[in-house]
């Protein structure tokens, strides 16, 4: 390790240290069960949390189960005159407990959710007193934001031509193609050593060489190449700029779909890529990954200078990718070639709109 990766390295843990350290009288409270007042008194760590005017720090704990929840009480309220949005329902959720989602967290969800879709308590009502619900609010709608919504989806008929039915739930998809084996676990945080001693900061995804990788969220493809450490790799920035969405260790000799290049916008559940296992080396489109998988990592990005830095904020996937996999995208293969598309296909206003504005930017030069 030379001495600027020792540096970097060192100025990482020494954060990571701290923001633990800060966690610990939060701890405390959540072991002994004693939420509300006394979880908001000992949550002092504001000052690490939210420094100057955006979010420095994320430990996204939301498990499985609160995803599906919080997500099932937003689809069967949309629509409605009390509609719950679920990442203001995980929020909420978070600020009682400290970021805990346990049985008894989930109990209280669901208390909540009730008191609000009978019109007893509004969500303002819920939350008034609740210091840090616009820190959970801003944190985990950077986190899923893109991810639920309204889209339309469109099916061939059969005859040629083609059906279109709007849409509202789950519109983010898998990272990996229906249909095609995979095996995975909580790995996020693990260490690893290729160029020096680090932390597995993404989720990693067992499967075949060539396995279709699905966009998970609709985007711009904001990079495209060979990287050391991830091989061929590609990198999706959301629409908003908040999720920046990296799929590495791409397959040797054919890594990408066909024609994708940087500044692409894709749509949710477009095929990107194929599975395989390049990267831990200087030299392009070397097989160094010993198991092939997939590595996909989520960085939240609250302000442009956090992007490539040493205050990068990445989170752990696993919870999410367990819920993602709602939600799978079938695929096709051409022909004989090694390429495969997806065998459906959804609009997502949020592209579109996207495409509109870039065309009508252009335009005007």
């Amino acid at each position: 390790m030379d001495g600027e990766q020792r540096k970097h390295y060192s100025d990482r843990l020494r954060k990571g240290i701290v923001a633990e350290c800060a966690l610990i009288a939060l701890m405390a409270a959540l072991v002994t069960g004693r939420w509300g007042d006394n979880v908001q008194e000992s949550f002092s760590a504001n000052a690490l949390l939210l420094e100057g005017d955006y979010i420095k720090w994320v430990d996204f704990t939301v498990s499985y189960e609160a995803l599906c929840k919080a997500y099932d009480w937003d689809v069967k309220s949309h629509g409605t005159e009390q509609e719950i949005s679920w990442i203001d329902l995980l929020a909420y959720t978070a600020a009682r407990t400290g970021g805990a989602f346990d049985k008894k967290a989930l109990e209280l969800m669901d208390r909540g959710a009730n008191a609000i879709v009978t019109g007893e308590e509004s969500l303002e009502s819920l939350t008034e007193n609740l210091k840090y619900f616009p820190y959970y609010r801003d944190a985990y709608d950077a986190a899923l934001g893109g991810l639920v919504g309204e889209y339309q989806e469109e099916q061939g008929d059969g005859s040629g031509g083609v059906t279109s039915e709007s849409c509202y739930g789950l519109k983010g998809f898998f990272p990996l193609a229906k249909g095609f084996e995979y095996t995975h676990y909580d790995d996020f945080g693990a260490g690893r050593s290729y160029g020096y001693q680090r932390r597995h900061l993404g989720h990693d995804m067992m499967g075949q060489i060539g396995t279709p990788v699905i966009s998970v969220e609709s985007g711009v493809v904001e990079a495209l190449g060979w990287n050391q450490y991830g091989g061929w790799r590609i990198g999706i920035r959301s629409f908003d700029g908040r999720r920046y969405y990296y799929y590495a260790h791409l397959r040797q000799n054919y890594p990408y779909a066909e024609g994708l290049k940087e500044g692409d916008i894709v749509t949710a559940g477009d095929v990107i890529g194929y599975l395989g296992h390049t990267g831990y080396s200087a030299k392009e489109n070397v097989n160094n990954i010993e198991v092939p998988h997939l590595h996909w990592g989520m960085e939240l990005i609250f302000d442009e200078s956090q992007k490539e830095s040493d205050n990068e904020i990445w989170i752990d996937l696993y919870a999410l990718t367990r819920f993602l996999a709602k939600h799978k995208q079938a695929v096709e293969k051409v022909g004989e070639t090694r390429e495969w598309v997806r065998s459906s296909r959804i609009v997502d206003p949020a592209a579109e709109e996207y495409r509109k504005n870039a065309e009508r930017e252009a335009g005007s030069f």
